[in-house]
């Protein structure tokens, strides 16, 4: 006979995942129809029947600490075959969602992103940093004794050729505000995906073997090119091509960005000759104009799709205002990017300064808010999964060593 353990429900917790999208959790009665319809989940200790048991227990700390929340997709098989329509999908994201806060970096940013109150706020934030550095990058006007700091034009240069570099110069504007951004969320990123990590090693037996981060690694790699876990879906199939454009869109837009980062700072040593902004479809800005605009169309359609996805199955699975923050963050991230670029290219300055200034405020917020917002399954979905496969998750054996 097994030793009996002590259970301690933890209402509050329940009340939590309800009140992050998790409103049907209680109308499971555990007939497992939801484990047998997904074709994720492994033969070992599937998903999600457990995760539905656990959470109306209110057992937190075995949930936000679940490899097996991350490797479910939502690709809402479960939720469409369950009987009594307590939507197995839309409970396990919404003890996604109240996972960011328990392993948040620093906490009280978790706490930030896990009450939609606080949305508001948080696009704010954006908005008084990118207009204070523009301000602090303002050349003052003829005869002002102020003193500009690096020479831009404020908010609505005037005259000549629109360069959004006269707003904000490209290395001491943009570079220093974006990536001291990107440094400070990559920091916390790094330190709760440390704590996740070790809480996920913390219930696998030393005894037993390891694959190696890198062969698992390698092996994630390999899946995630192809997106083949989207590819079992068969409810909802159109998530993997909304998912893949933006996959791309992104990795598309990243690269543009940093070709354009590395010809500015190479200028500035003398390594390149300098690089003549706006940018043109030709010479040496061919490369990260294709990148980023086809990127750029890329996020925007796989974000229209996924809106269009959300708004089809509203009647079954309501979206709530954290799902939308993600959905409209990086469909606007793509919308006012492009529109400022031809604004630009129609010579509208009144319209294009202010559109690209709205573009920075969208970019910032998705870059700054990665590890608490919705974007943040982009990091631990992929260690889940390298997490699993290390440890042999996926086989019988191992999986039982492990319960």
């Amino acid at each position: 006979m097994s030793d009996a353990q002590l259970i301690k429900p933890d209402l509050g917790y329940v009340k939590e995942v309800i009140a992050a999208g998790g409103e049907s959790l209680k109308k499971c009665y555990q007939c497992a129809t939801c484990t047998v319809v997904c074709d994720v989940t492994g033969d070992a200790r599937p998903f999600p029947r457990k995760e539905m048991v656990w959470a109306q227990w209110g057992l937190k700390d075995r949930l936000i600490n679940d490899a097996d929340v991350w490797l479910c997709h939502q690709c809402a098989d479960c939720t469409a075959k369950c009987p009594r329509d307590a939507k197995p999908g839309e409970v396990l994201g919404a003890i996604r969602r109240t996972a960011y806060k328990a392993h948040a970096v620093p906490g009280f940013m978790g706490a930030l992103f896990a009450n939609t109150a606080y949305l508001p706020v948080a696009f704010l934030i954006p908005v008084v940093v990118l207009a204070a550095m523009v301000m602090l990058n303002n050349q003052p006007a003829s005869g002002s004794h102020l003193v500009p700091v690096f020479g831009g034009e404020g908010f609505m240069p005037q005259g000549g050729t629109i360069r959004f570099s006269r707003m904000l110069p490209i290395t001491t504007g943009i570079d220093v505000t974006f990536l001291s951004v990107a440094a400070l969320a990559l920091l916390s990123a790094l330190a709760s995906l440390r704590r996740f990590w070790g809480n996920l090693e913390a219930q696998v037996p030393a005894s037993v073997p390891r694959k190696g981060f890198g062969p698992a690694a390698a092996e994630f790699l390999g899946e995630l090119v192809s997106h083949a876990s989207f590819r079992k879906c068969t409810v909802n199939a159109g998530r993997t091509l909304a998912h893949l454009l933006v996959f791309y869109g992104f990795i598309g837009a990243f690269i543009a960005t940093n070709i354009v980062l590395v010809y500015e700072w190479g200028t500035k040593f003398g390594i390149f000759h300098e690089l003549e902004t706006p940018l043109a479809f030709s010479g040496a800005g061919l490369i990260p104009k294709l990148f980023g605009n086809l990127g750029g169309l890329a996020i925007l359609l796989g974000a229209l799709l996924m809106m269009n996805n959300r708004l089809a199955k509203s009647q079954d699975s309501p979206a709530n205002a954290y799902d939308w923050a993600f959905l409209v963050s990086i469909f606007l991230v793509a919308a006012t990017g492009l529109l400022a670029e031809a604004l630009r290219l129609m010579n509208r300055a009144g319209l294009a300064y202010p559109m690209y200034f709205i573009h920075l405020v969208f970019v910032f917020y998705v870059i700054a808010y990665l590890p608490y917002s919705k974007l943040a399954h982009l990091l631990y979905r992929p260690i889940a999964i390298i997490h699993a496969k290390n440890v042999g998750r996926e086989t019988p054996a191992a999986a039982a060593k492990a319960a």
